[in-house]
């Protein structure tokens, strides 16, 4: 039998498991192995989609984060017992923004096929609801912590942005989302565009799109410890 790895999307929100298509939870449902980040989690979210067996029969492979190397023979050691393994993140899409794409590189190495299922990615998800350019895009992932090195990447970004029509697209630790902004609205030009797309689909989403002289004149949203994105065109 053909050995297949699967990549199994997440929901972004806990209580929002109808972002995931039916084709999506069927595969979940017909496998037995699943190399995850959090077993606990995982655990949760499959006993959610109904699985038909019992989750104490289901083998949750964890990854650990605390020693990377203990974690190179997982797609071997995983692919010895079983024909057909998920791969899930925490949120979202396994290996975008996100642990996977090592794991992803030596299934395709031992001739493992692999099959990227479809569900929510917060970063294509905000690129959509922007309203900025989605022909010619940039994810930074995290940008510098410190105010100073920040403001200047920013204004950097602003630049590139201004001359090449490119959308930037970063993210930010949580508890930091409030001092985020406020970077962003005292460094960068009151033309430039912004979005901060919060809580993508959860209940509470918020997604809004301003030039950044009109996000100054409003009432802005409590991101603190929101997952957030954050997106800016020149």
């Amino acid at each position: 039998m053909k050995k297949i790895l699967y990549l199994i999307p997440t929901p972004l929100h806990e209580d929002t498991l109808s972002s995931l298509p039916a084709h999506t939870i069927e595969v979940i449902h017909s496998l037995d192995a699943f190399i995850v980040e959090k077993a606990k989690t995982c655990r949760r979210f499959v006993s959610k989609t109904k699985h038909p067996k019992p989750i104490h029969d289901l083998d949750f492979i964890e990854l650990d984060k605390h020693d990377p190397v203990a974690n190179l023979p997982i797609i071997k050691d995983a692919f010895a017992h079983y024909d057909r393994v998920g791969f899930m993140s925490e949120a979202g899409c396994p290996g975008v923004a996100d642990p996977g794409s090592q794991y992803v590189w030596e299934a395709h190495g031992k001739d493992i096929q692999v099959i990227p299922l479809t569900g929510p990615s917060s970063i294509l998800l905000a690129l959509m609801a922007s309203g900025l350019n989605g022909q010619n895009f940039h994810f930074h992932g995290y940008l510098s912590p410190k105010k100073d090195l920040l403001k200047k990447h920013l204004q950097r970004l602003e630049k590139e942005s201004r001359s090449s029509q490119t959308t930037h697209i970063f993210i930010e630790t949580p508890y930091r989302n409030k001092a985020m902004v406020e970077t962003l609205l005292t460094s960068l030009h009151p033309e430039t565009k912004l979005c901060i797309a919060a809580n993508i689909t959860s209940p509470d989403e918020y997604i809004q799109s301003h030039r950044i002289s009109k996000w100054k004149k409003m009432t802005l949203p409590d991101l603190h410890k929101i997952p957030t994105i954050f997106l800016i065109s020149g």
